[in-house]
């Protein structure tokens, strides 16, 4: 009773409360969780950082294996996170179950899967995705520990999106703050004190993603508000599996062309050197803790649209769409002037005794900083068209700055522009992701409103 009772008061307040208020509410608690993220991933590389500029570049290396991981665990967990919120919408908690531990099983076994084989292939991986000869010794440590972790680290992403899908953006946000504030307490004990190099790094954080996945684990098991994930529950099926992974597409594919991206982009600045990749890797991990407040706000949005759509209220869908494009495009933009003048300074927190990894992360950071604010309309667009269930074209819009734009753009540039191809090549991205997310949300956006008046005429 007392679960069924919470459940009903959650779905009167995703279809009720005023956006304006609800919004904010259940984005406060992501925005943290990602902000704690981004930091943790930023300690690694600051601590990394000080073994050397090979060391440094090996973090960057090893993140596009890390998005891979990230690729699969988000994929599941969106798709069940959008199943699961919609299905609340139209009151179906036992669906919703089902869809929970669906997704959180088959993660776990595709984990295993991926740290056995991954361990197995250790030198032709991290050689795969870029590492120099100086940079692969460095990556190869660093990558062991990462694999072993990945189920633990899948299965987190997974359960992360479930509670938010619920709204319970409170009780994620507790697992991945303990975990990222665990990250950067062990980060320097296991690099410096215990002498482990880049796999102390990649211990801490394999270390503090296994509390995360403690503390995510109960909270989804204790809490009378949650969707329990049970083995009872665990019904797998084509049609099941089908409806998750079609939703959830669009977050695999972003996620998985990411790091083709990131592998383009390290192989595109090896031509220039070991301090080439360092300063990108440095930019990139920078850049996500400036996208994180914003993604965090676009996750407080997700359920809320999602939920909306099941029940319905197109009107809220696109109410809730309006107030997020606005609030991320200011968000961004002052973080964005606020963050472009000081580049350089920031650039050599991370490497201060090296003049060609500033000289190059400064500029890379800068050029990314001026297109900054109008990614807040690109991801909104793709946020929106992934909780509705539009699955085919929010899968473009994912994949479109990296896999339409950013890798043509590093394999072309260069030849014509040298270095400053690879800095601008992910401005370039941005901007032409912005044009096709304007013509492709331009249709959507008139579905919506259609539907909304036809709801209206039938009520």
């Amino acid at each position: 009773m007392k679960r069924a009772k919470t459940q009903e008061e959650k779905y009167r307040q995703m279809t009720e409360m005023p956006v304006s208020k609800l919004i904010p509410g259940l984005a406060v608690p992501t925005i943290i969780s990602m902000l704690i993220s981004s930091v943790y991933n930023m300690a690694d590389t600051f601590f990394v950082s000080q073994l050397g500029t090979s060391a440094s570049g090996a973090v960057g290396v090893i993140f596009s294996a890390m998005a891979i991981i990230q690729a699969i665990g988000f994929g599941f967990g969106q798709g069940a996170g959008i199943f699961i919120s919609q299905s609340l919408g139209n009151r179906n908690t036992e669906k919703a179950g089902e869809a929970a531990a669906a997704s959180f099983f088959a993660v776990m076994i595709i984990g295993v899967f991926i740290g056995v084989v991954g361990n197995i292939f250790l030198n032709p991986l991290v050689m795969l995705l870029g590492a120099t000869p100086t940079i692969a010794p460095y990556a190869e440590d660093y990558a062991m520990y990462i694999l072993i972790a990945s189920p633990f680290m899948m299965s987190s992403f997974v359960m992360n999106n479930i509670l938010r899908a619920q709204g319970n953006a409170v009780y994620a946000m507790v697992g991945i703050t303990v975990g990222g504030v665990l990250n950067m307490v062990l980060d320097p004990l296991f690099i410096f004190t215990f002498g482990m190099g880049t796999a102390g790094a990649a211990v801490a954080t394999g270390l503090s993603q296994f509390i995360s996945f403690c503390i995510l684990l109960a909270q989804c098991n204790l809490q009378a508000d949650c969707i329990s994930i049970r083995l009872k529950n665990f019904k797998p099926s084509l049609k099941m599996y089908g409806t998750i992974i079609h939703a959830g597409l669009p977050s695999f594919c972003r996620q998985s062309i990411a790091s083709l991206g990131t592998i383009t982009l390290n192989f595109a600045a090896g031509a220039y050197g070991d301090a080439a990749i360092a300063a990108m890797s440095i930019v990139s991990r920078f850049m996500m803790f400036i996208n994180s407040a914003m993604l965090g706000f676009g996750q407080g949005f997700q359920p809320v649209c999602g939920f909306n759509f099941g029940a319905r209220r197109y009107d809220r869908v696109l109410e809730a769409f309006w107030f997020c494009v606005k609030v991320s495009v200011v968000m961004l933009a002052v973080l964005a002037v606020a963050c472009f003048i000081p580049a350089e300074g920031i650039i050599t927190l991370f490497r201060r005794n090296d003049p060609d990894v500033i000289e190059i992360g400064t500029r890379a950071l800068r050029c990314q900083l001026l297109v900054a604010p109008a990614m807040g309309w690109s991801i909104m667009t793709n946020m929106m068209t992934q909780s509705i269930g539009y699955g085919f074209r929010a899968s473009v819009l994912a994949v479109s700055r990296q896999g339409l734009f950013l890798i043509p753009a590093l394999l072309l540039l260069p030849e014509f522009l040298g270095l400053w191809g690879v800095l601008v090549a992910q401005p370039v991205a941005d901007v032409l992701t912005v044009l096709l997310s304007t013509v492709i949300v331009a249709q959507i956006l008139r579905e919506l409103k259609a539907l909304d008046q036809r709801e209206r005429a039938v009520s």
